[in-house]
């Protein structure tokens, strides 16, 4: 019996699901609204994720917000050679959330805590689809804590830094091609996993209106040792495939993000950003299991993902004194190898269009609507160590909803 290339699938899912799924930037209402510009604003509390260093520039004393997305996601896959075969993913709804709160404790001093959630992913291609020795369905949720402080060095440079504590949960399910009596045999992969890294921004305010921002997230790599692989094969092979525990390494990516807004009046502001993502951190995997057979060997397998520049504009304008309006956008590179995609990271090179609203009931609390829609350039791709091709095409829809109070 040869060695099962689907255990090498197996491995290149869970690597995804932690590391390479897609990167979350959902931290902010206002921002998003605004094609996720954040690292130049002061907002709210919400600075605390986007720039640490601008902090201690936010205008009240104390200040909370937090908010919910719904990311309803859509990928479809067609082949036609050999023969016609269409997917389209039926993924739930997945709910990124954050939480901030910050307080004033002197004229130079701030200091608050972050809860968000800048990795996850929900994706579901179903249990019959041509895929499916590959992936049927994963989950993946990662909450990051990140208490912070900021310094304000003069009226013009603001420092900050951030600790983050990491942690995360998966699990996965894929089809194997054995076979018994209810059918075909399965995997289920499930674990979690905790990681310490840090956030450190600076803000620039070299004139009235104008705001510069320089932040950087370490990158985290996240280490298990009891992630539990659980086989449904025959009685017949299940010395070859017994129930294990597994270990590997898996690179959450450094980023380097600059931006600038400026006051162009004192109703519109405009802002860009540019993010580098660190991605090459995600260069090959190494898999362990605690169990080894003919069958179920350890491996390295190559990933060779990119680092990329993500482009965002925004804008937002002040219709009145209690309610905002505002519109941007945004292009996002894929990291992936095109000789490495796979359908449990279906990243596409994007664009994504953005708007969101702010209104204030009464002073000091305002509440907060977005809109995102991003769309995945259709593409040929192919999973070399399974000789897997067809052309992906991606669309999400994410609404958001947030309050702020500031007082």
């Amino acid at each position: 019996m040869r060695k099962f290339t689907f255990m090498i699938l197996l491995v290149t899912t869970f690597s995804t699901a932690i590391a390479g799924g897609y990167q979350v930037g959902l931290h902010g209402i206002r921002q998003i609204g605004m094609g996720l510009v954040g690292t130049p604003l002061t907002l709210d509390a919400s600075v605390l994720f986007y720039n640490p260093g601008g902090l201690s520039f936010i205008a009240p004393d104390y200040s909370f917000a937090l908010g919910v997305n719904g990311i309803r996601s859509y990928t479809a896959y067609k082949k036609t050679e050999p023969s016609l075969a269409e997917a389209l993913t039926d993924n739930p709804w997945g709910t990124p959330f954050y939480f901030y709160g910050a307080v004033r404790i002197n004229d130079r001093f701030s200091a608050g805590l972050a809860i968000n959630t800048p990795y996850g992913n929900s994706l579901s291609w179903g249990k019959d689809w041509i895929g499916r020795y590959l992936i049927q369905d994963l989950s993946l949720q990662a909450i990051f804590y990140q208490p912070t402080v900021s310094y304000k060095i003069n009226d013009k440079i603001g420092v900050g830094v951030g600790l983050v504590y990491a942690t995360g949960k998966f699990e996965l399910n894929k089809a194997l091609p054995v076979f018994n009596a209810g059918g075909e045999g399965s995997i289920n992969l499930e674990g979690s996993t905790s990681k310490i890294g840090f956030n450190a921004g600076i803000m620039v305010r070299p004139i009235d209106g104008l705001n510069i921002g320089l932040d950087y997230r370490s990158a985290m790599d996240m280490e298990t040792d009891d992630a539990v692989a659980t086989f449904d094969v025959p009685v017949s092979l299940q010395g070859n495939f017994p129930n294990t525990n597994v270990s590997t390494k898996l690179p959450l990516p450094a980023n380097l993000d600059f931006g600038a807004a400026y006051d162009v009046s004192d109703k519109l502001m405009v802002a860009f950003s540019l993010n580098y993502v660190f991605w090459s951190s995600y260069d090959s995997l190494i898999f362990d299991f605690e169990k080894n057979t003919p069958a179920l060997a350890d491996s390295r397998n190559p990933r060779l993902y990119s680092n990329k520049m993500i482009v965002r504009l925004g804008t937002e304008y002040k219709l009145t004194n209690s309610f905002f309006i505002r519109a941007g956008g945004y292009y996002d590179p894929s990291p992936v190898n095109s000789d490495y995609f796979s359908p449990e990271t279906p990243s596409l090179n994007s664009v994504g269009l953005t708007a969101g609203i702010t209104y204030l009931p009464v002073e000091k609390l305002a509440i907060e609507l977005s809109f995102l829609y991003i769309s995945g350039q259709e593409g040929e791709r192919t999973y070399l160590p399974d000789n897997f091709s067809g052309t992906f095409k991606t669309q999400t829809y994410i609404p958001g909803f947030g309050i702020s109070y500031n007082f």
